[in-house]
């Protein structure tokens, strides 16, 4: 191994640092971003008053679904999302459990992304922001 060879080591060690470091930046960005559209619905839906409901939590199996402690608006039509009243964002897919069944699934909050179902097999991507707006508009009978 000569010196060009560890010179070119250290070369792509450091592109790849600043890489990742650079991704990891415009995620967070985003995050942030997308944190501040769902903490605005939650405070436009109290604001008109949609109705809130507990949520429910999905087996990733489909074999059925489960009480969880939040109360909140589905922003999905398929009821996969929420917002929580607490302007938090939530994936309510869980794994199959006989103790969720006794006492409820717990859920914690996600960080949302800008494009729900991006890179998704189905191809099937919609816009944060048109999701919520569609939400909002639907009101208490969006579906």
């Amino acid at each position: 191994m000569g010196a060009d060879d560890e010179a070119w080591r250290v070369q792509r060690d450091l592109a790849i640092t600043k890489h990742t470091e650079a991704f990891q930046a415009k995620r967070a960005a985003e995050a942030d971003q997308a944190r501040r559209m769902v903490a605005d619905f939650a405070a436009q839906a109290t604001e008109r008053g949609l109705r809130t409901e507990s949520l429910r939590a999905r087996a990733y199996d489909g074999s059925g679904t489960y009480r969880t402690s939040v109360r909140g608006w589905y922003v999905h039509p398929d009821r996969s999302l929420a917002v929580g009243i607490d302007g938090s964002y939530y994936i309510l897919g869980v794994p199959a459990s006989a103790r969720a069944q006794l006492f409820g699934a717990e859920i914690r909050p996600h960080d949302p992304k800008l494009i729900i179902g991006e890179g998704a097999r189905d191809g099937e991507s919609i816009a944060l922001a048109e999701l919520l707006r569609r939400r909002l508009a639907g009101g208490d009978d969006w579906r």
